[in-house]
């Protein structure tokens, strides 16, 4: 289905056409002074070279056919100086656009007439350590990029790829043997079954690991004990393996729980681990294929391109001892990823500070064939989330925030607000600030352009009023209440009934819903949900000016169903907006 600015484009480049002007000079585009026209089309400025005429000369012209035409796509159009053609669509035009749009799959949005498999890597916690705030863009930027992507037709895969295999184990395991080294997973005789049950909880891994990280940057030792046990897990010992399992079983869980309270999913659970006995081959390829060398005792892969304006190392597979990376498993991944999966793109949802490395692994990739060239890889790298300060946002304390505190807080705040501002049990209170607080952290986030980095203030994000979730949200309770309530008046809502508009603020709602096809497809191919958000804010003020400013229920019948039809597309394209971004609204607050 066309967009409408398509087909108003469309409609103005068969009257260039016809006063004897090229039809591409038709394009028309929203105004950027809304006081005087709804849109313009500034192809007589374009033209004006290229016919060596002045542009209200053509202007002219193009005008006499557009009247020629009648009332049936504009009800105004003027040719002013220097140029430009003002226009406004005609209401009966655009009622009849949304009904099509309406009656439309998804809208009227396109899809891509190949749809891609996409494999999306945004997790990237580590295990045995809990999430804290750091952790949350990458999990809401990327839930919402799948979801956008799956929403235009594509077949997407999301992956939490967790840090399963790195020094973080080592610490664990170095800081659990000085708490409890009589445990038989540290005795390298012991050749009887391991305890079914773990040696830790959940809770113990949040000290055990900080501890830990902490001693190893003041003792040495420590951290080579570290380092040792970290080689001895990868390369197989029996009874660091068995306590990596029961370290999996007991994270993983826990990492599940904190992402579900986000309403993040994924559909792998894989880490780097899974990628492990694929290095050996992997390495070996390289080296025989002539790809990797020795350089300073370690094995590279040189990736710098003449036509590079900055240094660019090499990307390097083994380090001079023989260990393996980051590089090295990342590979190993993409490699099981295009083995297993065959995707077109895969998505990284990673810090932007982490740009220089994706760059290394990624020109790697193509060099040493293991991505075919029309296999994108694609960095969403996105910024930090700051406090007041600027600086990467903290505890009162001064210390990182776990995730899960985080949550509870913004859960905490919203709980206080919906009591002060109605009467209702503390039982739907919290189930009510569950979802609002979701809505509140996730749209706070994605309102910003993921590559900037932004400030999380909660007092303004859980704020009913201004660009915010809970505004979002009460927004689409206010339409749910007045259906409810026309319903209860004994009214049949019927979507058929959407009619012209006859008031500014009625069609100014019109014009916001017409937009959401074209919004979506753009949104989707430069991977922003930041426009959704965007665009759902305008929306949303564009009813909120309408309610304010209409009396829906005190209508007669037959002009308050007109109504009731337009709130109902309202409600269903705001709720689809705001299920792509991942977060969904109540049924009253």
């Amino acid at each position: 289905m066309k967009s409408l600015l398509e087909l108003l484009s469309q409609e103005m480049g068969k009257a260039f056409e016809a006063a004897g002007y090229d039809a591409s000079l038709g394009r028309v585009s929203v105004s950027n002074r809304p006081d005087l026209c709804e849109y313009q089309c500034n192809g007589a400025m374009a033209g004006a070279k290229q016919y060596h005429k002045a542009p209200i000369q053509i202007a002219g012209e193009v005008l006499e056919k557009v009247k020629e035409s009648g009332d049936a796509v504009f009800s105004s159009a003027e040719a002013v100086n220097p140029g430009f053609l003002n226009l406004k669509v005609s209401p009966a035009y655009l009622a009849a656009y949304l009904k099509e749009m309406e009656a439309a799959d998804r809208f009227g949005m396109n899809l891509a007439e190949k749809p891609s498999k996409v494999i999306i890597d945004f997790g990237g916690a580590n295990v045995a350590k809990p999430l804290h705030v750091g952790h949350m863009r990458s999990a809401v930027i990327g839930e919402a990029i799948k979801r956008m992507l799956r929403y235009a037709g594509n077949t997407v895969i999301g992956d939490a790829h967790l840090g399963d295999w790195g020094l973080q184990i080592g610490l664990v395991i170095e800081g659990l043997r000085d708490r409890k080294p009589d445990l038989p997973y540290f005795d390298p005789d012991y050749t009887g079954e391991y305890p079914a049950e773990a040696p830790f909880t959940i809770e113990e891994f949040a000290v055990i690991y900080p501890e830990s990280s902490a001693r190893s940057k003041e003792d040495p030792d420590f951290k080579a004990r570290a380092m040792e046990a970290t080689k001895r897990l990868q390369q197989g010992d029996r009874g660091f393996r068995a306590l990596w399992k029961q370290i999996m079983a007991v994270s993983v869980p826990d990492l599940k729980k904190n992402y579900d309270a986000l309403n993040v999913e994924f559909d792998l659970w894989k880490g780097e681990s899974d990628a492990d006995d694929r290095i050996p081959s992997m390495v070996q390829y390289m080296k025989d294929a002539g790809y990797a060398h020795i350089s300073e005792g370690a094995l590279v892969v040189d990736v710098k391109e003449e036509t590079d304006t900055k240094e660019i190392p090499p990307c390097m597979i083994l380090k001079s001892d023989g260990a393996s990376l980051y590089n090295t498993t990342d590979l190993a991944t993409i490699q099981n990823r295009m083995e297993e999966d065959h995707p077109d793109q895969i998505i990284y949802v990673v810090d932007k500070r982490q740009s220089l490395y994706f760059e290394q692994v990624f020109r790697c990739a193509y060099k040493t064939k293991l991505v075919p060239p029309e296999t994108k890889l694609t960095l969403l790298g996105f910024g930090t989330m700051n406090g007041p300060d600027g600086k990467p946002f903290k505890t009162r304390e001064g210390g990182v925030m776990p995730l899960q505190r985080l949550i509870a807080d913004t859960k905490e705040e919203m709980y206080h607000k919906i009591l002060e501002g109605r009467p209702v049990s503390e039982e739907e209170a919290r189930e009510i600030a569950d979802l609002v607080a979701v809505a509140a952290l996730k749209y706070g986030d994605l309102s910003n352009q993921a590559s900037k980095d932004y400030v999380f203030d909660i007092d303004r994000f859980t704020s009913f009023e201004g660009d915010t979730g809970p505004y979002i949200l009460y927004t689409i309770v206010r339409i749910k209440s007045i259906l409810a309530k026309y319903e209860q008046q004994g009214g049949t809502p019927d979507r058929s009934k959407l009619s012209p508009a006859q008031g500014e603020s009625e069609k100014n709602l019109q014009m916001m819903l017409s937009g959401f096809a074209s919004m979506m497809e753009g949104a989707v191919a430069e991977l922003a949900p930041h426009k959704v958000c965007g665009y759902v804010y305008d929306l949303a003020n564009a009813f909120n000016k309408f309610y304010h400013e209409t009396q829906i229920l005190t209508e007669s019948d037959e002009r308050k169903a007109v109504l009731i039809a337009l709130l109902m597309l309202t409600r269903d394209v705001l709720e689809t907006a705001i299920g792509v971004l991942g977060f969904s609204a109540p049924e009253r607050m």
